[in-house]
């Protein structure tokens, strides 16, 4: 078997490049040493042109075929790592390989065992990632950035978590909650919303009657087990989680609770994502209160916002709000509150959604966009209403 694909690596290697380029040459191993006998070895000389130009494709690749491959090179290969960092060899490069090959072989060589550092490919955590595409792209939600931020890596850099990590995140519609969630998810998972390690519910869409809420419990029971059998690390996001009726609440608790053995938690990691609008009418008033009072909104800090969402969030318990009854058992690691939006956070959204589409833009074109929101409360219109959720939509009227 590992025959077959080293055969098949060369003959991608030696092979057309991407569809729709012209054929390469030969592979100039071939011309190096000439056609080998057959049922001899390959020789010293192709040995070294085949050394040459996998290295420029990847060290992983190369390191790999020349200990299982050809074992007297292991011991040069670990001497010369050094030197070949600091001058490299030139060899074949992207467009002469195509970057479909370059997947292929990624896939090749992630079936032979722990090629990334999770110990599965579908996994890659990249918090970095995630941290600059929260700063560029998610405007006016300075508490979301660093709590989910710091939450996250804290959690996946520990060695064995004793329980799932949970975050939930508050505030009027618009204002960033989905987006967050599907760039979490995109950044932690290789297929983002689309991974095997991934499930999304929607309170109203998944469990809409209540007549079948047993049918549903024992559904979701299944589906997270079945997710967390196929993942040591599963994400579990419910949109609308103040929707979410008590019995289904009691189903997903075991999955959040402390590990109940050490084994567990060393194999299996849960994040749940509760999304809810609970809490928004308090997270605004803060912010009017800061914004009357003339002081910046980067300097509302979560404390503030955790004591007043608390009291809130409490109130909601007692009127049935299932969601609510996760805090008084304290089973919610942080409270990720999102901050309505402003104007200028809105033409913000706009350039963003026109860069998106590859369509130009102008300062009165963005203003356009903005003025076209509704704005609250009625005396100072201050914040957008619907946050950003409409202005993918309303840049259509100013298409070509």
């Amino acid at each position: 078997g590992l025959g077959c694909c080293v055969l098949v690596l060369l003959l991608l290697l030696g092979g057309s490049g991407s569809p729709g380029t012209t054929p390469p040459p030969r592979a100039p191993w071939a011309e190096e040493q000439g056609p080998v006998p057959e049922g001899e070895p390959w020789g010293t000389v192709r040995y070294e042109a085949v050394k040459k130009h996998l290295r420029a494709l990847s060290k992983q690749y190369w390191q790999y075929l020349v200990c299982k491959v050809w074992q007297e090179g292991c011991e040069e290969e670990e001497k010369q790592q050094e030197e070949r960092e600091a001058s490299p060899i030139p060899g074949w490069g992207f467009p002469l390989v195509g970057q479909d090959y370059l997947e292929i072989l990624s896939a090749w060589y992630c079936s032979f065992g722990k090629c990334c550092e999770t110990g599965d490919c579908r996994i890659i955590n990249n918090i970095t990632g995630l941290e600059a595409d929260l700063s560029g792209q998610l405007h006016g939600q300075h508490l979301a950035k660093e709590v989910v931020v710091r939450a996250l890596q804290g959690f996946l850099q520990s060695p064995r978590p004793r329980k799932a990590l949970v975050l939930s995140f508050h505030g009027w519609s618009g204002t960033g909650k989905n987006f967050v969630a599907r760039m979490v998810a995109s950044h932690l998972y290789r297929d983002g919303l689309r991974s095997d390690c991934v499930r999304v519910f929607i309170s109203l869409l998944h469990f809409p009657h209540h007549n079948y809420v047993d049918s549903y419990k024992a559904q979701l029971q299944r589906q997270i087990s079945e997710a967390l059998q196929r993942c040591r690390q599963v994400l579990l996001i419910f949109d609308e989680a103040e929707k979410l009726h008590s019995s289904l609440l009691d189903a997903i608790k075991p999955f959040m609770a402390q590990h109940s053995s050490k084994g567990q938690a060393d194999q299996q990691r849960s994040i749940f994502l509760f999304l809810s609008n609970l809490g928004g009418n308090t997270i605004n008033e803060v912010a009017l209160d800061f914004w009357r009072a003339g002081r910046a909104r980067e300097e509302i800090s979560l404390e503030l916002l955790e004591q007043r969402l608390q009291l809130e969030l409490q109130e909601a318990a007692e009127n049935s709000y299932a969601h609510s009854q996760l805090f008084r058992e304290k089973l919610i690691d942080f409270v990720v509150p999102f901050l309505p939006l402003e104007y200028h956070h809105v033409k913000l959204c706009a350039r963003d959604a026109f860069l998106a589409r590859g369509l130009p833009y102008t300062e009165a074109t963005l203003d356009q966009v903005a003025q076209m929101m509704v704005f609250v409360p009625k005396e100072e219109k201050l914040f957008s209403a619907q946050g950003c959720k409409s202005v993918p939509q309303r840049i259509n009227y100013f298409l070509p």
